[in-house]
């Protein structure tokens, strides 16, 4: 049922779903005749969305409609259409909500909207460009309740958290977590924090946007034009901190001041984008970091992926494809006893067959050897065998434990981890 058909049986939406204006300090009920069409058409958006625990909303203009689709467990759907008509004042009403110039069409645009559902509050990062079509408007929901994960949940190995939550207890140094977008980086760095005693340490933010708002004791920071990353990591160690997380090492600057505060007896925790944990080393040199700096600093560099788990309701015993289990590495004396299990696609997860998603890790802590290792400039391979010898495993090697024991699928794993497959 295409979603301008759902707004038109659905009048009472706006007692269970409100769109939320702030003005300064202050925050009210964003107006909007509750008969109207779009009204209707944006709570009913929304609340879809939410009731499906979709990540993100997209809303791409074609040249005879609007197509809406939502991002569910890592993958776009589709879920209906908007006639032209009813698309122009659905969007003017996300972009007033979201602080947008509605008058604006040509040049892109974010902004922030603020709602309700169910007496809960909840966020969405908006964003919107003008395309050939159209405008084409994508929002990413922010949930407290998603974020508030507890690190044990996030589904690494026993060693693996043993490691991970030993290395975030150090007094000071570099934690890096890293990985694409929509990698689950965040939400490991937020249940890392939530494992700290933040009544005794002075614990600190900057993030672009700010995902979920911790109760009490973290001071947390959005960052804007005039608040940069660096900029605000300058004033943060004139504030006396003990933990500083960041949300991102985009660039150089800033990983220079973060490996400053780490050397200087401050614990900090931050995310950076490449492809596997040991990669980052070369990456950090590409941003101008010293390797005796690095090598100083370095605590734990933890990379990971999200797959999508077997639906419980429908997932089934099947026989994998060979060639898919060779890119994973399963040995023909591993394929015994191995349990693999596959959904088959019921109403509880939408004839997808998977239903929520996990994370593949692989851990690398700055033990002397590797601390070393860094220091002397050894090589990508002098690297991975430094790794190795303190038992660090791959993301794919991660992922084939939960292939052979039903999980998930071997596509599901060579989906995510797909250059490590290949290489």
């Amino acid at each position: 049922m295409a979603i301008s058909d759902q707004s038109q049986t659905n009048w009472g939406a706006a007692k269970r779903f409100r769109l939320i204006m702030r003005e300064g300090a202050s925050s009210r009920e964003m107006g909007g005749e509750t008969t109207s069409l779009a009204v209707g058409i944006v709570d009913n958006i929304f609340m879809n969305a939410l009731d499906t625990k979709s990540s993100d909303i997209h809303l791409q203009p074609e040249r005879d409609q609007l197509r809406i689709r939502y991002r569910q467990d890592g993958v776009l759907h589709e879920t209906g259409q908007l006639p032209p008509e009813q698309a122009n004042n659905v969007l003017a009403r996300l972009k007033l909500a979201s602080g947008m110039r509605i008058d604006e069409t040509r040049d892109a645009q974010d902004g922030r909207i603020d709602m309700e559902y169910e007496g809960r509050r909840l966020s969405a990062r908006a964003s919107c460009i003008p395309c050939l079509n159209g405008e084409k408007m994508v929002m990413r929901l922010l949930d407290p309740q998603a974020m508030r994960v507890e690190l044990p949940k996030l589904g690494m190995p026993e060693d693996v958290l043993s490691k991970w939550s030993r290395a975030i207890q150090v007094p000071y140094g570099l934690i890096l977590v890293t990985g694409p977008t929509g990698s689950g980086k965040t939400s490991t760095l937020y249940a890392s924090l939530h494992q700290l005693d933040a009544k005794t340490r002075n614990i600190v933010t900057v993030e672009d946007p700010i995902e979920y708002e911790f109760e009490r004791n973290i001071a947390q920071v959005q960052v804007s034009e005039n608040l940069t990353f660096p900029r605000v990591m300058r004033t943060f160690l004139r504030q006396d901190p003990d933990v500083m997380m960041v949300g991102e090492m985009r660039d150089p600057e800033s990983l220079a001041i973060g490996i400053q505060a780490g050397l200087t007896g401050h614990l900090v925790l931050s995310t950076i984008h490449t492809n596997n944990a040991v990669e980052t080393i070369g990456r950090m040199l590409d941003m101008g970091a010293e390797s005796y700096l690095i090598a100083g600093v370095c605590v734990g560099i933890l990379a990971q992926r999200l797959i999508r788990l077997n639906c419980p309701k429908c997932r089934q015993p099947f026989e994998p494809d060979p060639e898919e289990l060779k890119m994973l590495g399963v040995e023909p004396s591993e394929r015994e006893g191995a349990k693999f299990f596959k959904g088959a696609g019921c109403a509880d997860c939408r004839g997808t067959g998977y239903k929520g998603r996990i994370g593949v890790f692989e851990l690398i802590l700055g033990t002397p050897e590797f601390r070393f290792a860094i220091a002397r400039g050894a090589s990508y391979q002098e690297l991975t065998q430094a790794a190795r010898e303190q038992g660090y495993r791959t993301m794919l090697e991660d992922g084939k434990y939960k292939v052979l024991n039903g999980w998930t699928t071997p596509e599901e794993v060579v989906k995510a981890v797909f250059t490590q497959a290949i290489s």
